[in-house]
């Protein structure tokens, strides 16, 4: 089995509210919660493994509040990382902060699972108006592009992507909402993305304010803490904490970079 050494990438900030963030009320509903939008990346001596992308910059310019530090490619340039090494984008899920620099990485494998596309192209999604916000028609249209030329992979459930890497079908989040788990030094990598946002959504088992399952929620949580090999590795999908627990890649990419494992 291949070791990767693992990094988390961010590449924008959002100053947002308590209570954008947590399903339900509480009393704490209006104090600040800033969040970090991430990808990640995985690395051995025979991969290189992007896992999200992000959102385009032209998008995130249209954000309130949203400060865009670099692009996913552009950063990985500046760690030493050729963006057409990129083999595999594993994505996690369809919403449009996680595939809106897919097409930067125009050598490389898309990874979805099929219930997540499925259900952004049929019926449903289309008549749950209030979600269509949340993704890119262009991202799919991509994706579904790349599907023609060979490079769209869909996987059902559980799938070992490569020695020591695989995908897990969680949903909550969204229909297919898959994790990735990663072997490293340090033991198994969980990279949760927004299966929990945030540390605290899955310490303290309370689920983010959009969801496609609560029930689904609660699962995705137990899986993720039974795949991953500590707490400590567990990788949430916006939580700025990620930065102040891990150690910094480089000076220069501080509170850009982590190195997790």
């Amino acid at each position: 089995m291949s070791v990767f050494r693992v990094y988390a990438i961010r590449y924008a900030e959002r100053e947002g509210r308590r209570g954008q963030h947590f399903h339900g009320y509480d009393d704490r509903w209006d104090e600040p919660h800033p969040t970090a939008y991430y990808v990640w990346l995985a690395v051995s001596e025979s991969h290189t493994v992007l896992i999200d992308s992000g959102i385009r910059p032209e998008r995130a310019a249209g954000i309130a509040g949203m400060t865009y530090l670099a692009s996913p490619a552009q950063t990985l340039a500046e760690m030493g990382v050729d963006p057409a090494s990129v083999d595999h984008v594993v994505l996690t899920h369809l919403h449009y902060d996680h595939t809106g620099t897919a097409r930067d990485f125009d050598r490389a494998r898309y990874v979805l699972q099929r219930s997540e596309l499925d259900y952004w192209t049929g019926p449903w999604a289309e008549r749950i108006t209030r979600e269509q916000w949340l993704l890119d028609r262009n991202d799919v249209d991509h994706l579904l592009e790349a599907g023609e030329d060979g490079r769209l992979l869909l996987v059902d459930g559980d799938v070992e992507l490569l020695p020591g890497l695989s995908v897990h079908l969680v949903g909550g989040h969204t229909a297919g909402m898959q994790v990735v788990r990663i072997a490293t030094a340090r033991g198994d990598v969980v990279v949760a993305s927004d299966a929990s946002h945030y540390y605290e959504n899955i310490r303290e088992d309370r689920p983010f304010a959009i969801l496609h399952s609560m029930t689904g929620m609660y699962a995705a949580f137990d899986r993720i803490n039974k795949l991953a090999g500590g707490p400590e590795l567990i990788l949430p999908g916006h939580d700025p904490e990620v930065l102040a627990v891990h150690p910094s890649f480089s000076e220069a990419l501080t509170g850009r970079v982590a190195v997790i494992a």
